[in-house]
């Protein structure tokens, strides 16, 4: 969120004022009329009442003007209070620098109606009453906004200017960190007071807050700092920690964060300082208040050096600038690595290097004229929720989506953005008219951050989960204890077509060689396959026909699909893509029942029977195969000539039932698949590592650990002619 500067005062009782950057809204002015004109007086063509239409126009014009300053006075005060005392804003940073604007430029036209409380002349909320007050002796201006290259050559054009500088001014450039400004006051080497930066005069004193802060030295290193000294930055939370601080706000019921700027402001603010000692914060500094009793260097760039000789925390991504060419370089720099930064920022800043420039430039009533913020497109908006759509991916998993109202964001146009699942859904509330904040990261999926409860509308209803799948109208089931809703039609859903499709043939399933995604999508998309059993149908004229084909790749494709039909039972069961069941379950299944019928029909508890499957796992497979669809599909699968060979029903009928068996090495005649599977046709137990309990370890080339400990353990070794031996008897 923006901070706005106050009026200007004189820094004659100081010996130095350097850097206080904090941006606000770059003044401009826009060529477009500010309200139009009355249609009714524009359309008069009575020549004779040409002057008397035109007063009556001005007079209505100025009325409108007085109105709309005095409205964007009000709603302006209202989101500073929310945002700066209450830590709880109603709109995003973009709608609130669109309200401030359009003030400015409204009071740039009508100056008669500029007030000394004007949002435009001051920087922010008064502060609250549970802290102590701070004075700032130089007070706390704001910066200049350049939201685009025009302005910002705008900007060192002016100061070029007032500098009378024929050629490039040296400036530094430096992240514009997103968190809360802070001043820390230092005496004889010693912190003795930090206060917010409030209304630029007046701020919030939060000394034993900011003491718990660990960048934050207590006491300057080194001896050459002046007798007072004030610090001015930031205080951030770290990305990852913020995330950190929302889970545990979350198990705890407590107040959840919207991004890590208000995190840091909320944690500073925090009546008890136990709590603000427990959250990550960290302080970068960016500049200078009072200095007295001594020196401090005449470039900002060397006085960036001393405060990290004092024990300050610098930033790596320092730099100085030669020039507004330089400035650009380094705002794309930045702007490349935003997303990988560890904290957040909103821009870089430019500022004027050397000291005794800035002293020449001077400040306009509300910022300093030597420095600029150059933000980088807006990362929140906010915009209302037209719909919210239940979305099926290529597993099942269904995700809710917001259909928003279109909102520039990020560089782009957002008209969908993610509400994750049932449980988001459930804590932020969001409901279909509501009026939300919506926050898009680099090219991470947007997302709603928040509901603003006050503009939602009447009657208006939860949202929850459908209970029938809106692709393909199979049931929905949610598993115990996660957080996905997942849709059962998994052979049969539209939506998951191209995800059991490219399964289906994957090498541990159905093994079909040559068909990759970009095949896979083309059968989809031109509506040759719609259900995986739909592969053992195709012929090889029209896929000749498929673009990277052609005749010999088609008949190779074929060829593949026809040998995957003599598959095992494991195989088949991974194939189908059953939530929660891969290779070793499937593995369990096939030894336990024998075949694929007994495992249909079997109920919850007769699949709890079988070895490491729980209640949740046997309801997935319950669930999946009483799915109409999904039978119909299996059905057509063994009628296209799908087989296996067949395991005895009766565990203690297998030759090896009870017996354990460990794989290490390289098997030469099978692959260590094709042995497991062998094994489990037995009755046997495949595990991944050897123990006590292991009966056999199967050793082949180049073999592992394993063989050493199994000889420790006098676990009986088989070469690979003996395991064969073994499975022929």
């Amino acid at each position: 969120m923006p901070r706005f500067g106050g009026p200007s005062s004189s820094a004659a009782h100081v010996k130095f004022v350097a850097a206080n950057s904090k941006p606000a809204t770059l003044m401009r002015t826009d060529r477009r009329r500010a309200l139009p004109r009355d249609s009714k007086m524009a359309a008069c063509h009575d020549r004779t009442r040409v002057s008397v239409h035109d007063k009556i126009s001005f007079m209505s014009d100025l009325a409108r003007a007085k109105a709309r300053i005095e409205a964007l006075r009000e709603q302006i005060n209202e989101h500073n209070y929310r945002y700066y005392v209450l830590d709880a804003p109603l709109v995003s940073d973009a709608e609130y620098d669109r309200l401030l604007r359009e003030l400015q430029e409204l009071e740039q036209k009508n100056s008669q109606f500029i007030t000394p409380d004007s949002p435009t002349q001051r920087v922010g909320a008064a502060p609250a009453s549970e802290f102590g007050e701070m004075r700032h002796r130089v007070p706390m201006t704001s910066m200049d906004n350049a939201l685009n290259e025009e302005e910002a050559h705008d900007w060192d054009e002016r100061v070029r200017k007032g500098l009378a500088a024929s050629g490039p001014v040296d400036y530094s450039a430096e992240p514009k960190f997103d968190g809360t400004s802070i001043s820390l006051r230092y005496e004889g080497g010693v912190l003795v007071r930090a206060g917010t930066r409030g209304d630029g005069t007046l701020g919030e004193d939060v000394t034993q807050n900011v003491r718990t802060i660990r960048t934050v030295p207590l006491r300057l290193y080194g001896h050459d700092w002046p007798r007072v000294l004030e610090v001015r930055g930031e205080i951030v939370i770290p990305r990852k920690d913020f995330e950190k601080l929302n889970a545990e706000q979350m198990k705890e019921g407590g107040k959840v964060f919207a991004n890590p700027r208000n995190a840091a402001a909320g944690s500073l603010r925090q009546l008890d300082p136990r709590v603000t000692a427990s959250r990550p914060l960290s302080f970068f500094p960016w500049g200078l208040g009072e200095v007295s009793g001594g020196e401090v260097p005449g470039r900002y760039s060397e006085v960036i050096n001393k405060l990290r000789e004092w024990g300050f925390r610098i930033t790596d991504l320092f730099r100085n600038a030669r020039g507004i060419g330089d400035c650009l370089r380094y705002y794309a720099q930045i702007g490349a690595m935003r997303e990988r930064l560890p904290f957040e920022i909103d821009g870089v800043v430019y500022k004027v290097d050397d000291l005794a420039a800035r002293e020449r430039l001077g400040f306009t009533a509300r910022a300093p004229r030597w420095a600029l913020a150059h933000k980088f497109p807006a990362h929140e908006e906010t915009t209302v929720v037209e719909d919210i759509l239940a979305s099926v991916g290529r597993t099942g998993v269904i995700t809710p989506v917001a259909v928003l109202r279109p909102v520039h964001l990020g560089g782009v146009t957002v008209t969908h953005a993610t509400l994750h699942n049932q449980d988001e859904m459930d804590r932020k509330d969001v409901r279909i008219g509501d009026t939300v904040i919506v926050r898009r990261a680099g090219d991470v999926i947007p997302e709603v951050v928040g509901v603003i409860i006050e503009k939602r509308p009447r009657h208006t209803q939860a949202w929850h989960m459908p209970e029938k799948c809106p692709q393909c109208g199979s049931e929905v089931v949610r598993e115990e204890g996660e957080a996905a809703h997942r849709c059962m039609g998994g052979l049969f859903c539209p939506a998951q077509r191209m995800g059991a499709l490219l399964h289906f043939a994957s090498r541990r399933a159905m093994d079909i060689e040559g068909l990759g995604e970009k095949l896979a999508g083309q059968l989809v998309e031109k509506g040759m396959v719609r259900t995986v059993a739909d592969l053992y149908r195709l012929e090889r004229e029209p896929l000749a026909g498929l673009a990277r084909m052609g005749g010999k790749s088609a008949q190779n494709l074929v060829d593949q699909i026809a040998k995957s039909k003599a598959t095992t039972l494991p195989r088949l069961l991974n194939a189908l893509g059953i939530p929660q069941v891969g290779e070793a379950t499937a593995l369990a299944l096939a030894s336990h029942f024998g075949d694929l019928e007994p495992i249909m029909d079997a109920n919850v508890d007769a699949l709890q029977e079988v070895s490491g499957i729980g209640p949740n796992v046997a309801g997935e497979i319950h669930s999946f195969f009483h799915q109409k669809h999904n039978r119909e599909v299996i059905d057509r699968l063994l009628e296209a000539g799908v087989r296996w060979p067949e395991i005895a029903r009766e565990r203690g009928l297998l030759p090896l039932a009870g017996k354990t068996f460990v794989l290490t090495g390289t098997l030469v005649s099978l692959t260590r698949d094709e042995a497991k599977e062998r094994l489990v046709a037995l009755g046997a137990r495949v595990a991944g590592s050897v123990s006590e309990k292991t009966d056999y370890l199967v050793v082949g080339e180049e073999p592992g650990s394993k063989a050493a400990k199994a000889r420790k353990l006098g676990v009986a070794m088989l070469d690979e002619q003996a395991f064969l031996n073994l499975l022929g008897r």
